[in-house]
């Protein structure tokens, strides 16, 4: 079994745990404290942090960074399509049942999006309901209604928040 590293990325409202092997992503949740980290930080790690650091500031929009989440193939498969939301839009749980191909599976696809374990770079805080509103998000709603604010002042145009 591969060894699994970890870091933290603090931000002036966000505290981000980043799980990783050597080669790729594997987590990044919200968290409220920090514990022990991994002294060895492979260089996916730190790339996490930087571009994770810029997004948060605004600066950046697209990610690139493996990424080797662990789920279910159907997981794998709705979390693919997570990462095609592009940055300041959001899908419907039916948007998304829909363009998986079977309307029917929008159940599913509702759960297989919350159990996302690679937070913000899968983007599962751009699925809302129906009528739009701010359904669940493992992050926390404050953090998918921030996240949600952020990219819209950016794409927007209506920059920065520091």
């Amino acid at each position: 079994m591969a060894e699994y590293f970890k870091t933290y990325l603090k931000t002036e409202e966000h505290l981000l745990k980043i799980e990783s092997d050597e080669y790729a992503i594997k987590a990044i949740s919200f968290v409220d404290k920090i514990e022990k980290q991994s002294e060895f930080q492979p260089e996916i790690l730190e790339n996490a942090k930087l571009q994770l650091q810029s997004y948060f500031e605004g600066d950046l929009q697209n990610f690139n960074l493996k990424l080797d989440p662990e789920g279910t193939d159907f997981q794998k498969k709705v979390w693919d399509l997570l990462y095609k939301i592009p940055y300041g839009k959001t899908w419907t749980y039916a948007e998304m049942a829909n363009k998986l191909g079977d309307p029917k599976v929008i159940r599913a696809a509702a759960s297989a999006n919350g159990k996302n374990p690679v937070a913000i770079i899968i983007p599962c805080h751009r699925v809302v309901g129906t009528n739009g509103s701010l359904t669940g998000y493992a992050g926390g709603l404050e953090n998918k209604r921030f996240l949600l604010d952020l990219e819209n002042r950016v794409a927007n145009g209506v920059m920065r928040l520091f």
